[in-house]
């Protein structure tokens, strides 16, 4: 295709959108659909998506689908790999490839580009540099051949920071410098949910082109809260902008205002949710819990906060008396830790705290004298502290501070959630997957598929719906349309 007929395509759209039509989204690497969400709240349309996961992809249709059926082909999985541009638009029925979408977004596999995954890499494949070989990595290249199958007006990428230092090379600037070869005007910066009214720390970069044809530079959303980031941000910052050279296509990161409203904290986040303290009496009864069985929401003493009820009233996935998803992991040995850790401990500190506790009860029991090599001093340690050496996975427990936004949520969960322990005792217990949700800003109307873990792995996947959505509204406002859908309330609403 000819640069003339790329210009006549992209004109043609931009009319489109200028006479009152919608941006029609394609998104590659959807997962459950939280950027999806964020976009359609902005009024895109959702005209096909691309999603690896079978289980991400079948909540996506559950969420985005308008009832089609499961086995329906806009629903089914894909591998972006295997599918392309032109197969997605035939299977479809779009018509011509470079006619059906005004926006491309994605948000690519991180697993290669974040430095918490690179040792995991580096032990698998017993190679230093095993990150760089990862074939997750060159995903990006099979997305710039998506942008030149479909001339999108506009482009959206969402990613980890360290993209901008994978070995040493700013994947973000090479992207950029491609598509401004293909005319597109090009820029990256980091955005963190907090600063977006998400419940979360979560810093993320976002890549936005935009055709010439709507001669306009790209923009990213300012912060409508404010947070001052715990200790380690600046340092993480530090090595992921270490190869980002000063110049237009790095936009500065927006600092928030103090005069904003506070960020959402995760006392605000949860305290309308169920109690769930039944794994304490009777496990059964959690064990027996389904996905989507539905349990009455708290009437917190202090009333709803606005976030709760955003979280409640989100358009298009309201909910009434109750929501679903409150399922727990089951660990019986550290019911007693988690209700005697304080805000913000984690593994270093809860270890010390369970071997405390071993030896309060050794005394209690008149014990203390008994062989640390015996068998019955090993069989009770193992079921009071917890096996793992606290000097090599000091992040692996946190309990959430209820007067702070949470910590960053992420895929792992759906193996591990002591990262996300309970604020509140009581409950000694971690998040269950309506909170996690709730943390990751999705509406207590949106639904997942699949066992608890692959629901965790799923909002840990995702893009928050509330950035998300900053994001978009910005982008729509930028690509010129008519009207902008703003129905979903935030700023000084959710705080």
């Amino acid at each position: 295709m000819c640069s003339t007929d790329r210009q006549k395509i992209r004109t043609t759209k931009l009319e489109r959108l200028r006479s009152g039509e919608s941006p029609r989204v394609l998104e590659i690497c959807s997962g459950a659909g939280g950027l999806s969400l964020g976009l359609h709240s902005a009024g895109f349309e959702l005209t096909a998506h691309v999603e690896l996961d079978p289980e991400a992809a079948a909540s996506y249709a559950l969420n985005f689908g308008d009832g089609r059926a499961p086995d329906d082909r806009w629903c089914v999985a894909r591998d972006m790999e295997a599918c392309s541009a032109d197969d997605l638009a035939q299977q479809l029925g779009l018509g011509r490839t470079a006619t059906a979408f005004d926006v491309l977004a994605a948000g690519l596999p991180c697993q290669a580009f974040a430095r918490i995954g690179r040792s995991k890499l580096r032990a698998v494949a017993g190679e230093e540099d095993a990150f760089q070989k990862d074939p997750r990595a060159i995903l990006y290249r099979r997305f710039l051949q998506y942008v030149d199958d479909t001339q999108p007006l506009a482009i959206l990428i969402e990613n980890v920071p360290d993209i901008l230092n994978f070995g040493g090379h700013n994947v973000p600037e090479e992207i950029c410098e491609t598509l401004e070869a293909a005319g597109y005007r090009a820029g990256y910066t980091l955005l963190n949910a907090a600063w977006y009214c998400v419940p979360q720390v979560r810093e993320r970069l976002f890549l936005i082109a935009i055709a010439n044809e709507v001669d306009v530079l790209p923009a990213f959303p300012a912060p409508a809260s404010f947070l001052q980031l715990p200790r380690g941000y600046e340092g993480s910052r530090r090595v992921a902008l270490k190869h980002v050279r000063p110049g237009h296509r790095f936009h500065e990161i927006q600092m928030p205002s103090k005069d904003l409203p506070p960020a959402v904290s995760v006392r605000k986040a949860l305290h309308d949710l169920p109690k769930i303290m039944e794994h304490m009496s009777d496990p059964s009864v959690v064990r027996r819990r389904r996905l989507d069985d539905r349990l009455d929401y708290a009437v917190p003493k202090e009333g709803l906060s606005d976030y709760a009820n955003l979280m409640r009233n989100w358009p298009g996935f309201e909910t009434r008396d109750g929501t679903g998803g409150h399922l727990v992991r089951l660990t019986p040995r550290d019911f007693r830790i988690f209700r005697a850790m304080g805000h913000g401990v984690d593994y270093p500190r809860a270890h010390a705290l369970a071997e405390r506790m071993l030896q309060a009860y050794l005394d209690a029991t008149g014990q203390k004298d008994l062989a640390v090599t015996s068998r019955a001093y090993l069989e009770l340690r193992a079921s009071m502290v917890p096996p793992y050496d606290p000097g090599k996975f000091p992040n692996k427990w946190w309990k959430m501070d209820p007067a702070l936004p949470s910590r960053t949520l992420t895929a792992h969960m759906g193996k591990d959630t002591y990262s996300h322990i309970h604020y509140d005792s009581r409950q000694a217990r971690t998040v269950s997957v309506r909170e996690a949700a709730r943390l990751q800003s999705f509406p207590d109307g949106f639904r997942f598929t699949g066992t608890m873990n692959a629901a965790f792995r799923q909002i840990g996947n995702a893009v928050p719906p509330l950035l998300a959505l900053a994001v978009a509204r910005t982008l729509r406002q930028q690509l010129g349309a008519s009207r902008v859908i703003a129905t979903v309330e935030t700023g000084r609403r959710a705080a």
